[in-house]
């Protein structure tokens, strides 16, 4: 298969864990006879200080032409600590999902049998955790009309939704769990908001169509506190755009840590792969970046164009590192000297050799590294 990848690498550590997932798209081109090409483009921050703009006209283009995007992160301390800014870093991400119609972000949460003791959650509750959270994500608060009174005291945000933005990702959360457990959890807040009340209208009539899913419901309030008390009894969640950045952001401590986390955004003509992380400002240039949640979000790429057995390959050499401990000590339980290109090096070279019997594992040279 031929695939022209726009990259676009951000701000922070996302150059760091970006350039891991590229080596081992290169290496899964290699074995499988594949052509992956790719261009890279900047964004936020960086886009801001060389182009005046968070999403550069050049970078959009090259998305749109493009078959699929591997994104890093975004944000600087200098935009984080004034709130007053006009032009920020984020308004790129939310600009470039806007054009490309990205309306489905979709985040899997596992917890790794070799992780459990990495959670801050007890282990009992989280063996055999693995969701899949369907968050909406061009409509709802963050993009509707925002208004400041004139003597800046009052402020409001809108939240609004249609019935075609409910119905185009219920259908996709829906027929993810057809081939899951059978189970869609719609959170909303459907006690208070009129918004919620139409959510939970139209995802009820759509699953009339999918009879063999069963389709629950919960307030966001209790949906956090259940993440946290029972996350198993979870395969499907369906949500609003505010409503799943924080409990997609809340599952992440399942696993242990929010540098495993990768995610992908689709549209009808587009998607975008990038892991849920931010730009951790203080680690760039350090080597101490976990990069898995950008490789996991290059398998998604790989599955997103039905190259299964690929994406399959690049998960299995993702959670051999975990076993080994060739990763980065925020999930790291031997070494605390391995860096993010180490792990890279690790993964790339068991893509090469999955079946290798003479590599000694437990004897590999390692580098350094942190948390996210």
């Amino acid at each position: 298969m031929k695939l022209n990848i726009a990259v676009l690498p951000g701000d922070g550590i996302g150059p760091e864990v970006t350039n891991q997932a590229v080596k081992a798209l290169k290496a899964i081109a290699s074995e499988f006879n594949h052509n992956f090409s790719f261009t890279t483009a900047d964004v936020g921050a960086i886009a801001i200080d060389k182009h005046n703009a968070p999403l550069p006209d050049a970078t959009l283009d090259i998305c749109k032409s493009t078959d699929a995007i591997l994104f890093g992160a975004i944000g600087h301390p200098k935009y984080d600590n004034d709130p007053s800014a006009k032009v920020r870093p984020e308004q790129g991400l939310l600009k470039l999902r806007k054009e490309l119609g990205l309306f489905a972000n979709i985040r899997p949460v596992k917890a790794y049998q070799t992780l459990l003791d990495k959670s801050p959650l007890k282990k009992h509750i989280i063996e055999g955790t693995d969701i899949s959270i369907y968050r909406e994500l061009t409509g709802g608060i963050y993009f509707g009309e925002k208004q400041l009174s004139d003597d800046g005291n009052i402020a409001s945000d809108l939240c609004t939704y249609s019935r075609e933005e409910i119905e185009r990702i219920a259908h996709l959360a829906f027929k993810a769990a057809e081939n899951r457990n059978h189970k869609v959890t719609l959170v909303d807040k459907a006690n208070v908001l009129e918004s919620s009340r139409l959510w939970r209208r139209v995802v009820t009539e759509i699953a009339q169509q999918y009879p063999d899913v069963e389709l629950d419901f919960l307030f966001v309030d209790n949906a956090a506190m259940q993440m946290i008390l029972n996350p198993k009894q979870f395969d499907v969640i369906l949500t609003e755009n505010m409503f799943g950045d924080i409990i997609s952001d809340e599952a992440s401590v399942i696993g242990g840590s929010i540098g495993l986390l990768a995610s992908a955004s689709v549209g009808e003509k587009h998607a975008m792969f990038e892991p849920i992380h931010g730009s951790y400002p203080q680690a760039t240039g350090k080597g101490i970046a976990n990069p898995i949640a950008s490789i996991l979000s290059a398998a998604m790429l790989l599955e997103h164009f039905e190259l299964f057995s690929e994406a399959e390959l690049l998960r299995l050499a993702v959670e051999k590192s975990l076993k080994l401990d060739i990763s980065t000590p925020d999930v790291n339980t031997k070494y605390d000297n391995v860096t993010t290109n180490r792990v890279g090096e690790f993964i790339e070279d068991f893509i090469y050799n999955p079946n290798d019997k003479n590599i000694n594992f437990t004897n590999i040279h390692l580098g350094q590294s942190t948390i996210i």
